[in-house]
């Protein structure tokens, strides 16, 4: 059995790539710092391949057309989607099912939220501009009310 001797230097140079390989996975988690909520809507049942996705973040204010109203919005109610105010909209009775998730941080705590809504108006109507993504009723201002 032949054994090969490894130089000191060729250990200290592993550890040294080691030691900057890590901070460079944790570059990502580490950036996402703020308030930041990845949200989807999937229209449909649950078997439904029609979902659309952004990720919002509000410190500065991105993720789709109405991102700044969507974070004053979420501002306003210290994260908490079930405390947006109610739109005033007349919706119809049309069942047409959606399903609304958001998961990410607020003021440093965890958010999950996921409801399914009868119709995209009445997501509209009690989200306010949150999910306002693009190709959703409700997702252009003239929409508003």
């Amino acid at each position: 059995m032949n054994t090969f001797p490894v130089p000191g230097a060729l250990l200290a140079a592993t550890a040294l790539l080691l030691a900057c390989a890590a901070p460079a996975d944790a570059g990502p988690t580490a950036r996402a710092g703020g308030d930041h909520l990845y949200l989807t809507v999937t229209k449909g049942d649950a078997h439904s391949s029609d979902t659309r996705g952004t990720l919002l973040s509000c410190d500065p204010p991105q993720g789709h057309a109405r991102a700044a109203e969507a974070c004053a919005q979420l501002r306003a109610v210290r994260g908490d989607i079930d405390a947006v105010p109610d739109r005033h909209l007349y919706c119809s009775t049309l069942y047409a099912p959606v399903t609304a998730d958001a998961r990410g941080r607020w003021n440093g705590r965890p958010v999950n939220y996921r409801r399914t809504f009868s119709n995209a108006c009445l997501l509209a109507a009690r989200t306010g501009a949150v999910f306002a993504l693009d190709g959703l009723p409700g997702s252009r201002r003239t929409a508003a009310t």
